[in-house]
């Protein structure tokens, strides 16, 4: 818990204090900013957005027990009486620069900043989950990567936090530097340059550029650790005033990846060399892609003062990641469900694509299916986009495709060009029309990934697949059948 005094907050925000005496010290167990889910004797950060104005939720967070609200000087709605506010210019300003001047004051974690294209969320999650077996750790919730979700996490931190991870996404050149300005991280992490994001940055030169402001911010003091695999991250070296570390299958890189072996379960163990010493790696997680996640997450760790072979030890021990990433479910009537329908990129996608056929063409072999919504925010690049993910599924021989909503038309036809044949390829306007087909079709002992950008919704085809009354579960499923095959 951090104490502040209300002369304190005058001075950090330029704000004014008003229904209480400036020597008033406020003890804050956290800051929030969703009324629905206040913290009592918290401070409440009255924040405007595009579908609701915080200040119209002061009299609710004052009966929750708030012991501050942060507002805005410009704000018409009526203060509650009794309750003691913070009126400064902007609230999420403010509460930025609240977190600032705790990271500078309060605060003598480590501080480890994580960005890139795909694959931030689990790569913080990995390194948070190491950490955290090795001294007191703080890290951000699911993708709390936002100029809110950012010093929300710094503000959660305290004394007593030795390692202090946090996630930054970005939606243009610049959004990054602030979040850095912010944190002041010791440590930066890059793990890919993609398109996620292409339609706002216009092209991934862009990307890449809005990407490297995390390391390039770094002081010399720091570390930068660079994906050495990614060719625009591997550029990012030439701006960089600090020190340099790399990893990945390249070699040369710092921490260097070998004999990686799928298992029987999907999950992966890999040889990391370091310095010249070599230790056995297991990332107890699903999919191909978590080498290089869990790579990144050994070389942050060791940056941050974990001996190499505590941190290869200690990331077995790390089996759950955020909701919705690669989340397996294996139901009562003998479906396995991967849901990763949180996000999806290109890069993303593929990755999962290819982890279904693995895990499909594993002895014994099991049918896949791949039910997959659009990618957005590919600007021009969408139809190109979805075009290859059609094409893919069919060169990695997945047995089913559905195609879910007006986007993903440009998949589906891909994938019969490409020699998808009868019902290997569906197209559907609308979730319920896949459930459906789910329901009549799947067979005990099928895979099915269920992937798209969040705001498709496809969580929910994910979560109705093990409560489905399946029609066609049945324990004799031949895969190589000619019905499989497409005969007539």
């Amino acid at each position: 818990m951090i104490s502040f005094s209300g002369e304190q907050l005058e001075e950090i925000t330029g704000g004014a204090l008003k229904g209480c005496d400036l020597q008033r010290v406020f003890p804050v167990p956290g800051f929030f900013v969703d009324s629905r889910a206040p913290i009592p004797d918290g401070v409440f950060v009255a924040l405007a957005g595009e579908r609701a104005d915080g200040h119209s939720f002061l009299g609710g967070v004052q009966s929750a027990g708030a012991a501050l609200a942060i507002i805005s000087k410009d704000s018409k709605v009526p203060i509650p009486a009794g309750l003691p506010t913070l009126s400064v210019n902007d609230p999420l300003a403010a509460l930025g620069q609240i977190a600032h001047w705790v990271r500078r004051n309060v605060l003598t974690a480590q501080v480890i900043g994580v960005t890139g294209s795909s694959g931030k969320t689990s790569t913080k999650d990995l390194i948070a989950g190491v950490l955290s077996q090795f001294g007191r750790c703080v890290s951000p919730p699911g993708s709390f990567n936002t100029e809110v979700g950012l010093p929300l996490t710094i503000l959660s931190a305290d004394t007593d936090t030795e390692f202090l991870v946090l996630e930054m996404g970005m939606r243009g050149i610049g959004h990054i530097s602030a979040l850095a300005e912010i944190a002041e991280p010791d440590i930066g992490l890059v793990l890919n340059v993609g398109s996620a994001h292409i339609e706002l940055l216009g092209s991934v030169e862009n990307i890449s550029r809005a990407k490297g402001e995390l390391v390039r911010g770094l002081p010399e003091s720091g570390v930068a650790i660079l994906n050495l695999d990614d060719p625009h991250v591997r550029k990012m070296s030439v701006d960089i005033s600090c020190d340099e570390w790399t990893f990945g299958e390249t070699s040369g890189a710092d921490f260097h990846a070998s004999d990686i072996l799928i298992e029987t379960d999907g999950t992966t163990r890999f040889t990391v060399t370091h310095a010249g010493v070599t230790c056995s790696a297991h990332v107890n997680l699903i999919g191909l892609h978590y080498v290089s996640n869990a790579l990144a997450a050994i070389s942050a760790c060791v940056a941050a003062g974990v001996p190499f072979e505590t941190a290869c030890q200690l990331l077995e021990n790390v089996h759950t990641i955020s909701k919705w990433r690669m989340e397996v479910t294996d139901t009562p009537s003998g479906i396995t469900v991967i849901n990763d329908s949180y996000n999806a990129n290109p890069e993303s996608m593929r990755a999962a694509l290819k982890t279904l056929a693995q895990l499909g063409s594993k002895a014994p072999r099991r049918r896949t299916w791949a039910v997959l919504g659009e990618m957005l925010e590919l600007g021009d690049y969408s139809l190109d986009a979805h075009d290859s993910i059609g094409r893919l599924a069919v060169r990695l021989d997945i047995s089913r495709l559905i195609c879910i909503g007006a986007g993903t038309k440009v998949m589906h036809l891909a994938a019969a060009n490409e020699g998808s044949w009868g019902k290997e390829s569906l197209w559907v306007a609308e979730p319920d029309e896949a459930i459906a087909i789910l329901s009549d079709e799947l067979a005990q002992g099928d895979i099915v990934l269920v992937k798209a950008s969040r705001s498709v919704g496809l969580d929910r085809v994910a979560s109705e697949i093990p409560g489905l009354r399946l029609s066609s579960v049945k324990s004799d499923f031949e895969f190589d059948t000619d019905a499989e095959q497409g005969a007539p």
